[in-house]
């Protein structure tokens, strides 16, 4: 390793164990998934003089030990499944344990840059709650479907008011979020620069501003691919293959797709885009996927240039294009 390179460590994460390997050195630990394990990594990677940590994102058993990390000063790196998996394939690695995983997650950390931008611990508590929000509103559809195929009137009577019920902690969940939103003066002028944009709610816009934290940083290009919602090329040689949207932040693309399916009927811009899509030939979903695009496109515009979305569809050209 050259004498220049930052020394990384790479922490495979289970829910209740935590593997920590440190690249280029034979030095490993074991730990529990819990506050005196995150002790106990940061006085181990900190005594070998370890900088920058690599780990694994799985399912939110990270969050803790990673600000844990953060706390102690250390350089965190969340890193997908996929890269890592890349990078064994990379280097022909077939064996799979905990220990292995770590290792290789400790090789990523060497490779990787930083972000740019520094993640925002007040949007991961919200990020949460956002989740259950979202949670509930899946459960609100299931038992809608439920209804579809009840007749009993006792038994339907029973499903809407259990729908009552979610639809009113709903309202109370997302007044909520706002509020503990508003409590940063920051985040609610970002808030309402987002909710200024014709065809974005107030639903819509929570899930943008939390999920999206890069928002007003980023070039629409960079926005729309942590959106998941920009088309891949899929050509080679003579062959050109259809452009496909894959990855990125799926809760996120969601929001934004349900915006853009009503969107697109009375927002004059988003109208003119699926209609002119459609008539080249283009599916329904392909033109709503372009027309989310478009509105997170307005949406890192009006944030990075500070100036409120205009309702005039010409002064949003000139804002926006």
């Amino acid at each position: 390793m050259p004498k220049d390179s930052v020394l990384a460590a790479g922490i495979d994460t289970a829910k209740d164990k935590l593997d920590v390997a440190v690249h280029g050195q034979a030095a490993a630990l074991s730990v529990d998934n819990c506050r005196a394990g995150w002790r106990a990594v940061v006085r181990h990677l900190a005594g070998l003089g370890v900088a920058r940590v690599a780990i694994e994102a799985s399912g939110g058993y990270e969050r803790g030990v990673v600000a844990h990390l953060r706390q102690a000063g250390f350089v965190v790196l969340v890193v997908q499944p996929l890269q890592v998996k890349a990078w064994a394939r990379l280097h022909l690695r077939r064996a799979k344990n905990d220990a292995i995983d770590a290792a290789l997650i400790a090789a990523c950390a060497a490779l990787l840059e930083p972000a740019a931008i520094a993640p925002d611990e007040r949007l991961g508590v919200l990020a949460d709650h956002l989740t259950y929000i979202e949670q509930i509103e899946d459960d609100i559809a299931r038992h809608k479907t439920r209804l579809e195929h009840l007749h009993d009137t006792r038994l339907r009577r029973c499903i809407g008011s259990d729908i009552k019920r979610l639809e009113k902690r709903r309202e109370r969940e997302l007044h909520r979020i706002v509020a503990q939103l508003e409590d940063h003066a920051d985040l609610k002028r970002r808030f309402e620069l987002v909710l200024s944009v014709r065809g974005i709610g107030l639903r819509t816009a929570l899930a943008i501003v939390i999920r999206l934290p890069e928002l007003g940083r980023i070039s629409r290009e960079e926005a729309a691919a942590l959106a998941g919602l920009a088309p891949f090329d899929n050509d080679s040689g003579r062959h050109k293959g259809e452009r496909h949207i894959a990855g990125g932040r799926g809760r996120l693309r969601r929001s934004l797709y349900a915006a853009a399916s009503i969107a697109r009927r009375w927002n004059p811009a988003l109208e003119a885009l699926y209609k002119r899509l459609v008539g080249r030939g283009k599916a329904h979903k392909a033109a709503v996927v372009a027309c989310a695009r478009k509105l997170l496109v307005y949406a890192n515009t009006v944030v990075a240039r500070g100036l409120a979305w205009r309702p005039n569809p010409q002064d949003a050209k000139t804002l926006i294009v």
